[in-house]
C-alpha cells in the first residue's frame, strides 16, 4: 500500500467546511467576510484564562502572523504558514506524489494533508509556549481551581491549541463563502490596526503618543520640537518622536506596490466560439503575489522561535547566540535575524542592542537582504506550482474557458509555449523584488511599526481584494460572465 491509501481514510474525515452547492451572492459574501473579521477582533480581545506572566514570541514578526499576544489568537497564522512550507517543499520536489491539477483525488488528499499539518503544527508550536515559560500559569489561579499548576498549564494549552484550530476554519469559511482568503484578511486587520495605533495613540490607549497626537504636542510647545540645523537634529526630526522618516518608507511602499501591480505583460486572446470576443491574459510584474514572503518570514521566524525556545530551556553556546531580554545580540542567530527597524542598524542614529562592531551590523543585513531575495524567488517558484498558477495548469484554464491566442493553434500546447517564455522569468523577478522592498522598508521604518514586510503585504493583499470586489460586482451584474470564467 502507497501511503495515499494508508492516510486517505483519516485525511478524507477531518473536519471540514461544506462548500457552497451554486453561486453565492455578492452580498452574502460580503456578509460572511464581514463576520468573520468582526469574529477575529472579538478573539483577539480575548485573553488565555490562567496566564500570569506573558512574553511575546514572535516579537516584530506579529505584525505578518496576525494574533495577539496572550490572547486566544497567541500562535495567529504562523501554524498554516508553517504547515504550507512543508507542503510547498515536498510538493515542489515532488516526493508526495500528487497530481494536484488533474487528480481530483489527490487534490482531496492535498487538502487533508495540509490541515492535517496545521494541526500538529499549532500543538507544535503551543508546546513550548506553554511549558518554555512564554506563558506562565497563575499559580493563585490553580490554587483556587484545585488543579495544581500543571493541570493549569495543560488547559493554557488547549485554549491556544483550540484558537489556532478555530483560525484556520475561520480562513477555510472566507475561502469558500467570502472573498479572498482568511489569511489575507487577518493581515489586513492586524497591520491596519497596528498602524492606525500609530497614527492616533495616546498612552491611555496605546502605550505611546501616536504620529498626530505628536505633531500637536510639538505644535503646543509640550514636547521639544527637533532643530533640523542643530548638530544632530536632522537625525533626530527623521527618526525621533517626529517619525518623519516612518512617513515616507509607508508613503513610497504604498506607491511602490501599486505601481509594480500594474506593470504587466499583457497576452491577447480571442475566443474560438465567439467572434469579435477578445480578451487579454495579464502577467503580472508581482505574479505570484507577495504571499510567498510569508513563508519566507515565518522561516525565520520558527528558526528565531527554536533559538528562543533552546537558549531559555538549556542555553544556547556562545558562538550560536547571546541574548538580551530575549534578542539576540551575537552569535550565529544574530546575524540570521531579519533586520526589523533603523534601531537594528543605524549605528550613526542609535544605540543598537549588544554594541556590535560595524561590520557585524553590515554582515546581518547583507545576509538578510541575500535570504529575502533568494528565498522570495525560490518560494515565488514553489507557490506558482502549487497553486496552479504555472505556464501548463494556465495553458489549460485559458483553452477550457473557449480561449485562444491568435496566430497560434487551438490547443493547450500552443498556449503552454507562449506563457512559458514570461511566466517562469517573471515570476523569479517578483519574487526576488518583493524581497527588496520587504529589507528596504524594514531597515527605513513605517508607522506603528508594522515591519515592511507586513506593510507590503498589506497593500498588495488589499489591491487584489479590490480587485476580486469589482471582479464579483461584475458577475452579479453580468451572470453570463461566470459561465465564461467557470465560476
Amino acid at each position: 500500500m502507497s501511503w495515499k491509501d494508508t492516510a486517505e481514510p483519516v485525511l478524507t474525515r477531518l473536519p471540514a467546511i461544506r462548500r457552497p452547492e451554486g453561486h453565492v451572492p455578492f452580498r452574502r459574501k460580503l456578509g460572511w467576510t464581514a463576520g468573520i473579521l468582526v469574529l477575529y477582533f472579538f478573539l483577539t480581545n480575548v485573553m488565555l484564562f490562567g496566564v500570569g506572566d506573558s512574553t511575546e514570541v514572535f516579537g516584530r514578526f506579529r505584525s505578518i502572523l496576525a494574533g495577539a499576544s496572550g490572547s486566544l489568537m497567541q500562535v495567529g497564522i504562523g501554524p498554516i504558514v508553517t504547515a504550507s512550507i512543508v507542503l510547498q517543499l515536498l510538493g515542489g520536489s515532488d516526493l508526495l506524489g500528487l497530481d494536484t491539477q488533474n487528480n481530483p483525488r489527490d487534490q482531496v488528499l492535498y487538502q487533508g494533508l495540509q490541515k492535517f499539518l496545521v494541526f500538529v503544527m499549532t500543538a507544535a508550536t503551543a508546546l513550548p509556549m506553554v511549558y518554555a515559560g512564554f506563558l506562565t500559569a497563575d499559580p493563585s489561579v490553580a490554587n483556587s481551581l484545585g488543579v495544581g499548576v500543571s493541570g493549569l498549564e495543560l488547559l493554557i494549552f488547549v485554549q491556544v491549541f483550540a484558537g489556532g484550530i478555530l483560525l484556520l476554519y475561520m480562513d477555510e469559511i472566507v475561502s469558500k463563502w467570502g472573498i479572498g482568503s482568511g489569511i489575507g484578511l487577518f493581515i489586513i486587520a492586524g497591520v491596519s490596526q497596528r498602524m492606525i495605533g500609530g497614527l492616533v495613540a495616546t498612552p491611555n490607549f496605546g502605550g505611546s503618543w501616536g504620529i498626530f497626537p505628536t505633531w500637536v504636542r510639538m505644535a503646543l510647545g509640550v514636547e521639544e520640537r527637533p532643530n533640523p540645523i542643530a548638530p544632530g537634529g536632522f537625525n533626530e526630526l527623521l527618526t525621533g518622536d517626529a517619525q518623519v522618516l516612518a512617513i515616507l518608507t509607508t508613503i513610497a511602499i504604498f506607491v511602490i506596490v501599486v505601481y509594480a501591480e500594474s506593470v504587466r505583460v499583457e497576452i491577447p486572446l480571442s475566443n474560438a466560439r465567439v467572434k469579435g470576443a477578445r480578451g487579454r491574459f495579464p502577467v503580472k510584474l508581482i505574479y505570484a503575489s507577495v504571499l510567498p514572503m510569508i513563508l519566507v518570514r515565518a522561516l525565520q521566524m520558527n528558526l528565531q522561535f527554536l533559538g528562543q525556545g533552546i537558549n531559555s530551556a538549556v542555553g544556547l553556546p556562545d558562538f550560536l547566540g547571546v541574548y538580551a531580554e530575549g534578542q539576540p545580540v551575537d552569535g550565529l542567530f544574530y546575524y540570521l535575524a531579519p533586520v526589523q527597524s533603523p534601531q537594528d542598524w543605524m549605528w550613526f542614529a542609535y544605540t543598537v542592542d549588544g554594541n556590535p562592531e560595524i561590520w557585524q551590523i553590515l554582515m546581518r543585513v547583507s545576509v538578510d537582504l541575500t535570504v529575502m531575495i533568494i528565498g522570495g524567488a525560490i518560494f515565488a517558484i514553489f507557490w506558482v506550482r502549487t497553486t496552479n498558477m504555472g505556464p501548463e495548469a494556465t495553458a489549460q484554464q485559458i483553452h477550457g474557458s473557449g480561449m485562444q491566442i491568435p496566430g497560434f493553434r487551438q490547443n493547450v500546447q500552443s498556449i503552454e509555449r507562449v506563457l512559458d517564455q514570461y511566466i517562469p522569468q517573471v515570476t523569479v523577478i517578483g519574487g526576488a523584488l518583493v524581497g527588496v522592498l520587504a529589507v528596504g522598508a524594514n531597515m527605513f521604518g513605517t508607522i506603528g511599526n508594522v515591519t515592511g514586510t507586513g506593510l507590503l503585504l498589506t497593500v498588495s493583499i488589499t489591491y487584489k481584494l479590490y480587485e476580486q470586489i469589482a471582479e464579483e460586482q461584475l458577475m452579479e451584474m453580468h451572470p453570463m460572465m461566470r459561465k465564461m470564467f467557470g465560476s
